[in-house]
C-alpha cells in the first residue's frame, strides 16, 4: 500500500508540474493572454469570400486591414442588429480618440434581401468607416461556418416579411492574427473599446 501511495503521489506531482509548465509556457507565448475575456475554444475564423457594398468580390485579406469588429446579422432586423452595430460603432469612435484605427464590419446572413446596395446603405448609416458585406447563399454560409455562427430564416408572413434568428456575438479580428476574442452583447462601448485597445497595443 505504501508503494502504491508513493507511485500515485509521484504521478500527481508530475501531472501538476506538467500542467504548470503548459499554462506558463502558453501564457508566455500568447501576447494577448492579458486581453482575453475568457477561454476561446476551437478553431474560429478564417478565410472568407464575400461581396462588398460596391458589388466587388472581396476576401478577408481585403477587409481585415485594421482591428475589426465583425457582426453577423441582417439589415431588416428590427432591434438587435442595429443596436449591436451602433455599440460597435461607438467603440470605434472611442478608439479613434485614443489614436487606434479600428472598423466595424457587418456580414449579412440574409443575402436574399441584403443586396450590395442595401448593406452599403446600412453600413454608411451605422458609421462612416463601417464595411457592409453580403454574398451568395454559399458564400454567406461558408463565412458563418468559419466563425461558427448560427442563423435561420423564419417562415415569411402573408406580405413576404420574415425575421432571421441568428447568434449575436461580435468577433474581434486582427490583421495578421485572425480571430482573437468574442465580444458579448452585454458589453458596453467602453468595454469593447478597452478590449480592442488591449489587443491592438499588444499586436
Amino acid at each position: 500500500m505504501v508503494r502504491i501511495a508513493a507511485i500515485v503521489a509521484s504521478v500527481a506531482i508530475v501531472a501538476l508540474i506538467g500542467a504548470l509548465w503548459f499554462v506558463t509556457t502558453r501564457g508566455a507565448s500568447d501576447a494577448f493572454a492579458a486581453c482575453r475575456s475568457g477561454a476561446v475554444a476551437g478553431d474560429i475564423g478564417g478565410p472568407f469570400t464575400l461581396v462588398n457594398g460596391r458589388g466587388e468580390t472581396v476576401t478577408d485579406a481585403d477587409v481585415i486591414t485594421k482591428p475589426s469588429i465583425l457582426y453577423f446579422g441582417f439589415t431588416f432586423c428590427p432591434d438587435v442588429c442595429p443596436l449591436d452595430m451602433a455599440r460597435n460603432a461607438v467603440a470605434v469612435d472611442i478608439l479613434a480618440e485614443q489614436g487606434i484605427d479600428a472598423q466595424p464590419v457587418f456580414i449579412s446572413v440574409d443575402p436574399a434581401r441584403d443586396t450590395p446596395e442595401v448593406v452599403a446603405e446600412f453600413a454608411e448609416f451605422i458609421h462612416p468607416d463601417a464595411i457592409g458585406l453580403t454574398g451568395s447563399e454559399e458564400q454567406v454560409a461558408a463565412a458563418s461556418k468559419a466563425y461558427r455562427t448560427y442563423y435561420r430564416a423564419q417562415p415569411a408572413d402573408e406580405d413576404g416579411y420574415y425575421l432571421v434568428d441568428h447568434s449575436t456575438f461580435s468577433y474581434l479580428v486582427m490583421p495578421g492574427q485572425g480571430f482573437v476574442d468574442f465580444i458579448r452583447r452585454d458589453a458596453s462601448p467602453e468595454d469593447v473599446a478597452k478590449t480592442v485597445a488591449c489587443f491592438a497595443e499588444n499586436a
